[in-house]
């Protein structure tokens, strides 16, 4: 396979090193358009003010293309740019901390996918329920496997999928489940602090409370112990309003 490979963790994350040695290892052509900087909880941000400006990154064991933007500015560069023909599947991961619920919404991981679908390319998000692992060599062969057996052409029309593992060695996870994503949100807390000089300033953190959370979706399962897949799609309609407000069109 052709593959795009990108993240939102940067281009010398653990998580993307870890899949591009694997899809190396299994034969693939791989193309890496990744942030040169950390680019989490950027969401589906595009750079419109300034220049794109890109650094090759050539080591003996890899070979990628550094970009001063953001997830969907890598994905969008190397399929209009840096590509002359669309790959067989955009993959963009491994990500330190699940992606779940929510998330989807403040990702860059699961953004820079979204790019890929939208432009009709088979893609898949991954990342794992730690914010530090130590190793991804297992999970990244376990992703690459899944991309190579998947039956992409009988997805939907611009839809992608997103996987997440548990903070766990693979071998002690619980397997594979098809999943919704939660629909509980995060509880914020903004933590009031002092700098040295005196001045305010607020850390941002916060949690999925666990009574909110549906057992049968992506954050429940995730936490029992499984992986979990939910496949996504750009469409944010509310079919259910839409179908209310046309009832109640006559009295506007």
């Amino acid at each position: 396979m052709d593959v795009l490979l990108t993240n939102d963790d940067g281009i010398y994350a653990l998580g993307l090193r870890a899949m591009y040695r694997a899809l190396i290892k299994a034969g693939h052509h791989v193309l890496v358009v990744a942030p040169l900087n950390e680019q989490s909880a950027v969401g589906h941000a595009i750079t419109l003010s300034l220049p794109l400006r890109i650094k090759k990154i050539s080591e003996p064991d890899f070979q990628g293309i550094g970009v001063f933007g953001t997830p969907v500015d890598c994905a969008k560069l190397a399929l209009g740019t840096l590509l002359d023909n669309p790959p067989d599947v955009l993959i963009s991961g491994i990500n330190n901390g699940a992606n779940v619920g929510v998330d989807i919404l403040y990702s860059g991981t699961v953004s820079a996918a979204t790019e890929g679908a939208l432009a009709n390319i088979p893609s898949l998000a991954v990342s794992i329920d730690d914010f530090h692992p130590s190793s991804l060599d297992a999970q990244a062969d376990y992703a690459v496997r899944m991309a190579e057996n998947m039956n992409w052409p009988s997805l939907p029309y611009r839809c992608l999928l997103n996987l997440n593992f548990p903070g766990l060695p693979l071998e002690q996870t619980k397997g594979l489940r098809l999943c919704p994503q939660t629909q509980a949100v995060y509880y914020d807390v903004y933590d009031k602090r002092t700098d040295p000089r005196g001045g305010q300033y607020f850390w941002l953190h916060g949690e999925i409370p666990e009574r909110d959370v549906d057992a049968h979706t992506d954050r429940g399962l995730l936490s029992l112990g499984f992986i979990t897949l939910t496949p996504l799609r750009f469409d944010f309609t509310d079919h259910a309003a839409l179908e209310i407000l046309r009832s109640s069109m006559d009295k506007i």
